[in-house]
């Protein structure tokens, strides 16, 4: 079972804009807040958001490099996946693979792909049978 997930951003603001609104749709909860970041929680997972060292953050997210491929988080519905599709673009994220949608992970995958505002890959699913 995952416990927490920890991203470093750059625009800690803007981030946290983009995530409170589409966690918070989930049924995320803000868990901890403090000067360098957020975290959000649904049952035993949380996610959290903080900024990484300048140094470090000066080179934006590269999808294809060494280390996180994207994020899936899954939702019971497909409905839900709808609303969040229309949703995205307002809360500041890029849709992806729109011309493929729901299915561009698969004719029996039914799937959102999207970027944060920063360029990191997420994916939502929809569980429902």
């Amino acid at each position: 079972m995952l416990h927490h997930l920890d991203l470093y951003v750059k625009d800690l603001p803007k981030q946290t804009a983009f995530w409170s609104q589409f966690l918070k749709a989930l049924g995320y909860q803000e868990y901890q807040n403090w000067a360098t970041g957020i975290s959000w929680k649904k049952e035993n997972v949380y996610f959290v958001i903080s900024i990484g060292e300048r140094k470090m953050i000066e080179t934006p997210y590269v999808k294809g490099g060494i280390g996180l491929n994207h994020v899936a988080f899954a939702t019971e519905t497909k409905k839900q996946v709808d609303t969040l599709r229309k949703q995205i673009p307002s809360f500041g994220g890029t849709l992806l693979y729109d011309d493929e949608y729901p299915f561009a992970g698969g004719p029996h995958h039914y799937a959102l792909y999207f970027q944060d505002p920063e360029g990191m890959k997420m994916e939502l699913v929809a569980i429902e049978s």
